[in-house]
């Protein structure tokens, strides 16, 4: 499937990598790149191939938010269309979020607004030490209301409520503190940074961690007795899988498991 506003590329290892490619608008999310988004997150969870998943920006910025263009184009549509036009990025973080494959941030560049939300739907990720990021929306008079579940989740209520009120721009360390990002690191480390965790997936089954991801979304959102019965059963059902089978084996046999 060809793409107008991000590339997407797969080497022969399965490591996919998404590159938002607005760069003259510093990779500003339109509806353009929201529903290309979405489209490439469907190939990505139909994909056999695929282990493991980059997303990045392309040349400066990681990604500046919203469009103000777009979003000023929103001004006079009626509220029905606009809520429609949430709806989509809504849906586009959520397929982010959830895609079954590990998704790593590769921030090579700035961040604010909704690009800090798309930071906060990767399940880790690693930064320049030199990026600037902001949670700049209240500066427009608006809110971070579609990205807030993730980024409040990544960061803590604590933090969200410095930096959802005050709009202030932050640096990598802050993000590092904040949980935001894993790490941060010089400019000529990053790709250095993000192979070593490309290559610790890769040594780990696909089908685990598909399970291990929905675990995590699962325990986070449910109470102590389902959580009991839940992952009884998750553990009970990876013994029977032809991948814990193998692991197993593998491991007690001192050979490499197929995915290894």
């Amino acid at each position: 499937m060809s793409y107008e506003f991000l590339t997407f590329n797969i080497d022969q290892r399965g490591v996919a990598v998404i590159t938002l490619n607005r760069p003259e608008v510093h990779n500003a999310l339109n509806a353009g790149l929201i529903r290309e988004l979405q489209a490439v997150c469907g190939e990505i969870n139909v994909s056999t191939d695929i282990r493991v998943v980059i997303l990045t920006g392309a040349e400066r910025s990681f990604c500046a938010g919203g469009d103000l263009r777009w979003m000023e184009s929103n001004i006079d549509k009626p509220r029905e269309q606009r809520m429609e036009e949430t709806a989509e990025l809504a849906s586009m973080l959520s397929m982010l979020n959830s895609l079954t494959k590990p998704l790593i941030g590769r921030v090579q560049g700035a961040a604010y607004g909704g690009g800090v939300g798309m930071v906060s739907v990767c399940d880790f990720a690693i930064g320049v030490n030199t990026a600037t990021f902001g949670l700049t929306e209240v500066k427009l008079g608006l809110t971070p209301a579609t990205i807030s579940p993730y980024v409040v989740k990544r960061i803590g209520e604590r933090n969200a409520r410095r930096n959802f009120f005050n709009a202030r721009i932050f640096k990598a360390n802050d993000a590092v503190n904040m949980g935001l990002l894993a790490d941060a690191v010089e400019a000529d480390e990053l790709d250095v940074a993000i192979e070593h965790e490309v290559k610790l997936i890769l040594k780990c089954a696909p089908g685990a961690i598909a399970s291990a991801k929905k675990l995590i979304a699962y325990v986070g959102s449910h109470t102590a007795a389902e959580n009991k019965i839940y992952t009884i059963g998750n553990l009970a059902d990876a013994w029977e899988t032809d991948e814990g089978i193998e692991g197993i084996d593998a491991f007690l046999n001192k050979r490499k498991a197929p995915w290894a």
